[in-house]
């Protein structure tokens, strides 16, 4: 049998199957210890460097293992990639196929019964396509129907969600795309899933398609970075405006036809109805006309007499409408007004030293005809201050190898902003750094004499820093902001500026879907975008088409917002310091995933200017830096220029008229 150094070698099986494959120590160190921590069904939390090849790490002694694991992502891309591309390539160059399950949440599958409920709508005519489609797929995974995007209406329209799924009552169950998937998925040796569907599978149990886990060997999860945002999410609570019409909407259908109830439980039904439509406006009146996220915390506010009463009002709706039976349409959608009685009532009965309550109003058009004044939009949200028990129950109550891995889950040495959320001391953890050459490949700038974040003059300040950088880059750049209303204003001030910007396409974030804008900033190869958190991580733009990434400013999260700020207060009233404890290891691992955008390969150059001056002017400023890859550091504003004009491209004719 071969051993790892043997698979990962010169000569080895993966190089004659890729060529252009060579030996890396460092994939080879992370693969023999995730090997170990899979015999010994142990707990083991790897930081990967980027370039180690992290995914062949563990791939490779998944299949060389025998066992059956899970390998759950952080996006659908990425399930894709690992489905379609890496597990097929690993084994066939192993040896050693294997059957591997795809399994995505419920809401990319096709749901034949809402199917059948959606047809004769109309539309555009994507409804005709999908139930064209539907009569050859064998998946039912609407990613095979090419131009819908997530963002189309139609998707509600065919795919069901835990709330309104029929489960055993579908007359529809024998067909049910979801419920094939989770066949195939137990009967596979590997398993391709995502976070939310994992974490749903762990923390909800409420499917009703069996355990996704309960034979697992091994879990390994890649961009592990996410997961206790996540897990506090799925441990918390969630009810929106939008999820309660949905319900209504539901009601009214099937109370407008034959549907078992008795002429007094259908008239007590229709009252129900009536009485949560005003509970939702009265929850809006006691919002006081705000618009954003504002906090939740007097036991006897308006705001909590306001959810009391919708809570009070959702459960007699499904006490009402279970009154027609268990196996009937109506008594479904009552367990349907149960649960979602339950979600209100732990948001409403949480104490202060628990979870964080917000609620979150948005205007909107349209969205909530039924239940929402002037079609807007709210959603209740309870986080709680502490999962790592529950975590840590989790974990015990599955008793396998687990395998955390990302590239960002230390700092320094110290893994414990990771781990000490997660409920996982004590468990082994693995540093591995980056092969690539940083102080070669990558210059740190530091501009000087920069004004602070508060500063009116700081964002024209941080404007002309970028401007002047993306002359000598000739392009090729992100900038990156930590506000929406900084990218906004940087935008504006990039448009006031066409003698300096003209020569290059301008890509913001929100002008365009996220991936459109990626394969237009790559096929450019010197385009600038200006995005915000979501292009801090998960974005991998190899070779020149990025060679700029300027970052506005440390990314704390606002201390306006009501959950950050229930958070830091919970921390510093049981005596701990939410600074070094919370915002700071936050931002430091931030800060640490939007540099990483850099440098992705061994061909790679380029530099990234931080343009807050508290980067250097205040004490915490090293914690920042030494999370960074050891990148040359300098504040010289020429040695920038130079480095930069050194690595840029060939000067283009100027492409004047393609900014917008």
């Amino acid at each position: 049998m071969l051993e790892l150094e043997d698979i990962f070698g010169e000569g080895g099986p993966l190089q004659r199957a890729l060529p252009g494959f060579n030996l890396r120590r460092q994939q080879v160190h992370m693969a023999v210890r995730v090997a170990a921590a899979l015999a010994r069904r142990e707990i083991l939390t790897v930081e990967a460097g980027t370039g180690t090849g992290k995914t062949f790490a563990y791939l490779v002694p998944a299949l060389l293992s025998g066992a059956r694991v899970l390998v759950s992502t952080g996006t659908r891309t990425l399930q894709d990639q690992l489905y379609a591309k890496d597990l097929p390539l690993v084994g066939a160059a192993l040896g050693r196929p294997a059957r591997v399950a795809l399994l995505k949440g419920r809401s990319n599958y096709l749901c034949r019964h809402r199917l059948e409920q959606a047809a004769g709508q109309g539309g555009d005519g994507m409804l005709e396509r999908i139930t064209s489609w539907s009569r050859t797929t064998r998946s039912g995974d609407l990613a095979e129907v090419s131009g819908i995007a997530d963002s189309h209406p139609v998707w509600a329209q065919v795919t069901s969600t835990r709330d309104n799924c029929l489960g055993t009552r579908c007359p529809q169950l024998a067909g049910c795309h979801v419920a094939l998937a989770r066949r195939h998925a137990l009967d596979a040796d590997i398993v391709i899933v995502n976070h939310h569907l994992l974490l749903a599978d762990l923390a909800l149990k409420e499917d009703g398609f069996g355990d996704l886990l309960g034979a697992a060997d091994a879990i390994i999860l890649d961009e592990a970075h996410q997961i206790p945002d996540l897990a506090a999410q799925f441990f918390g609570a969630h009810v929106s405006s939008r999820r309660i019409d949905s319900l209504l909407s539901d009601v009214q259908a099937e109370l407008a036809k034959p549907c078992g109830l008795t002429p007094e439980a259908h008239a007590r039904s229709l009252s129900s109805v009536r009485a949560v439509q005003s509970a939702v406006v009265q929850v809006y009146a006691a919002a006081a006309g705000a618009v954003g996220r504002i906090a939740w915390t007097e036991a006897d506010s308006p705001l909590a007499a306001a959810v009391g009463d919708l809570t009070r009002g959702v459960a007699v709706l499904g006490e009402a409408l279970r009154a027609a039976g268990e196996a009937t349409a109506v008594g479904a959608l009552g367990d349907r007004a149960g649960g979602l009685a339950a979600s209100l009532g732990r948001i409403a009965a949480v104490g202060e030293l628990e979870g964080a309550r917000s609620i979150e109003v948005a205007p909107s058009g349209g969205e909530l005809a039924l239940a929402a004044p002037r079609g807007g939009r709210f959603a209740l949200s309870l986080l709680p201050f502490d999962i790592a028990a529950r975590f840590q129950a989790l974990i015990e109550a599955h008793p396998c190898a687990w395998v955390f891995t990302s590239a960002t889950v230390s700092l320094g040495e110290d893994f414990t902003p990771f781990t000490g959320r997660l409920g996982l001391e004590g468990c082994a953890t693995l540093k591995i750094d980056s092969p690539f050459d940083y102080p070669r490949q990558s210059l740190l700038y530091l501009p000087p004499g920069m004004p602070l974040p508060a500063s009116p003059q700081f964002l024209p300040a941080v404007m002309d820093v970028a401007l002047e950088l993306i002359e000598a880059s000739r392009g090729g750049a992100f900038v990156l902001f930590t506000s929406h209303r900084a990218l906004a204003g940087a935008a504006a001030l990039w448009r006031q500026q066409p003698s300096r910007t003209a020569g290059y396409r301008l890509l913001v974030q929100g002008e365009g879907p996220r991936e459109r804008l990626l394969r237009e900033f790559r096929e450019d190869g010197s385009a600038v975008l200006l995005g915000t958190t979501s292009f801090w991580e998960g974005v991998d733009v190899k070779g020149r088409a990025l060679r700029l990434v300027v970052i506005e400013k440390l990314p704390f999260a606002s201390p306006d917002d009501p959950l950050v700020r229930a958070r830091v207060e919970h921390l510093e009233a049981t005596g701990r310091s939410a600074f070094r404890e919370y915002q700071l290891p936050e931002a430091a691992l931030a800060l640490k995933q939007g540099v990483g955008r850099l440098i992705r390969s061994e061909e790679d150059f380029g530099a990234v200017a931080i343009c807050d001056p508290r980067l250097t002017a205040r004490s915490y400023g090293k914690t920042f830096l030494a999370a960074l890859p050891p990148m040359s550091v300098t504040r010289e504003r020429q040695a920038a220029l130079d480095f930069l004009l050194r690595h840029a491209p060939p000067a283009p004719a100027r492409r004047m008229g393609l900014a917008p």
